[in-house]
């Protein structure tokens, strides 16, 4: 009778052979992934500098009125998450909602201070000049 083969964890536990310890990593995403994507932000998989909380502001602060549904596929999320942070924004004192016809139109508010204290000196205006500028 064959004897079946384990290999022990760190722990005393057994694990099959060829699975992974726990806490072992197989790739890491920078390796697994290429240097620079052209696919949505929702297939990327990957993190980024601002929060899904500051790229809907950026994108609400946009010349036109946007659909709240073009926003969540602009940002990689779904429509009722962009809802859960319009909500959380317009309680913040971050944006107003005004209410036009069928359609809500949002303000965002530039003279709020960013909420961390690292970067609580700066404003919301400042945030929006920033990633607007073109080099």
């Amino acid at each position: 009778m064959a004897k079946k083969r384990t290999v022990k964890k760190a722990k005393g536990k057994v694990a099959r052979k060829g699975a992974p310890a726990r806490g072992a990593t197989q790739a890491t995403a920078a390796q697994a992934a290429p240097a620079v994507s052209n696919q949505p932000a929702s297939s990327a998989h990957r993190w980024t500098f601002l929060t899904n909380h500051a790229h809907v502001l950026i994108l609400l602060d946009s010349d036109e009125a946007p659909i709240l549904r073009e926003v969540a596929v602009h940002v990689g999320i779904t429509e009722r998450a962009v809802q859960r942070i319009i909500q959380d924004l317009e309680e913040g004192g971050f944006i107003e909602r005004e209410r036009v016809g069928r359609r809500n139109r949002y303000r965002v508010l530039k003279d709020q201070h960013l909420r961390h204290t690292i970067e609580s000196h700066r404003t919301i205006g400042d945030l929006l000049n920033l990633i607007a500028s073109v080099p």
